[in-house]
């Protein structure tokens, strides 16, 4: 499995602004420079994502983007829901042994568990247990 440059940038701009929550809106520039994503293509997501009522959009010069929803209520499949659409590992119309069919569905269904398990909160939380493990030797 591989996941695509879209998902990977969309995943990290949504932690990006999950990490501000409620800090007020932040510039697309911003968010790009950090996550070291295209804004051109970062905003091309921001507008999917917005469109799906994650994020909202604030014209002007103090403006931005922000999670509509609070980083608790916003699972990694969610985000992959919206950029992606659900995980399909069987395929439309693939005629495949029922045995196999069995344990890609299984497969699916796991898949699916962790990634509706997995909030950006708790992305968060483990971003900030990463950054406080950081050692600099001089």
């Amino acid at each position: 499995m591989h996941l695509s440059a879209k998902t990977t940038y969309g995943l990290r701009a949504v932690l990006d602004l999950s990490l501000r929550f409620g800090q007020g809106p932040t510039q697309s520039a911003e968010i790009a420079e950090r996550q070291s994503i295209p804004e051109s293509y970062l905003v091309q997501l921001l507008n999917q994502l917005r469109k799906a009522g994650l994020v909202r959009s604030i014209r002007g010069p103090k403006g931005g983007h922000e999670l509509q929803r609070h980083p608790e209520s916003v699972a990694v499949g969610d985000v992959l829901d919206i950029l992606e659409g659900p995980i399909d590992l069987l395929g439309e119309g693939k005629k495949l042994d029922d045995v196999f069919r069995d344990v890609w569905r299984d497969v699916e269904e796991a898949i699916q568990n962790v990634l509706t398990s997995v909030t950006f909160a708790e992305l968060c939380r483990r971003q900030h247990v990463r950054q406080d493990r950081i050692v600099f030797n001089i």
